[in-house]
C-alpha cells in the first residue's frame, strides 16, 4: 500500500499533467486555421476602418465597396502583435483611412473575412 504523502504527491502530479495537456490542446485548437479555406485566396481592396493591435491576434477591419455600391465590412485576421513586430510592424503600421489591397484565405462559411496571406499599401 502507498503511504498518504506518496498518494498526495501522485495526485498532484496527475492533476498538473492533466492541466498541462488541457492547456496545450486548448492553445492548439485556438490557433487552428479550420475556419479558413486554405485552398483558396481572395483579393480584397478597401479602406482601413480600424486596426486592432493585440494578442493573440491582430485585426484589420476594411470598408469595401461592393459592385452594388454598398460598403461592406471585411474582418481580416493577422498574427499576434508579437509576431508582427518581428516582421517590422508596429501599432501605427496601418492607419484608418488608408487604402489596402489584401490577399486572404477566406472564411469557409462565406462571411466577409479571412486570414491575411499578403497585402500592399497604396501611397
Amino acid at each position: 500500500m502507498f503511504s498518504q504523502p506518496l498518494k498526495t504527491a501522485t495526485t498532484i502530479v496527475a492533476v498538473a499533467a492533466g492541466t498541462l495537456l488541457l492547456a496545450i490542446s486548448s492553445a492548439t485548437a485556438h490557433h487552428s486555421f479550420a475556419l479558413f479555406d486554405m485552398t483558396k485566396t481572395l483579393d480584397v481592396e478597401g479602406s482601413v476602418k480600424k486596426f486592432e493591435w493585440s494578442n493573440p491576434h491582430s485585426w484589420i477591419v476594411l470598408e469595401v465597396t461592393s459592385p452594388q455600391n454598398t460598403v461592406d465590412e471585411w474582418i481580416v485576421e493577422l498574427p499576434a502583435a508579437a509576431s508582427l513586430v518581428r516582421e517590422g510592424w508596429n501599432k501605427n503600421f496601418v492607419k484608418p483611412g488608408e487604402k489596402l489591397l489584401v490577399r486572404i484565405n477566406p472564411l469557409k462559411n462565406g462571411q466577409k473575412g479571412g486570414s491575411l496571406t499578403s497585402f500592399s499599401q497604396e501611397h
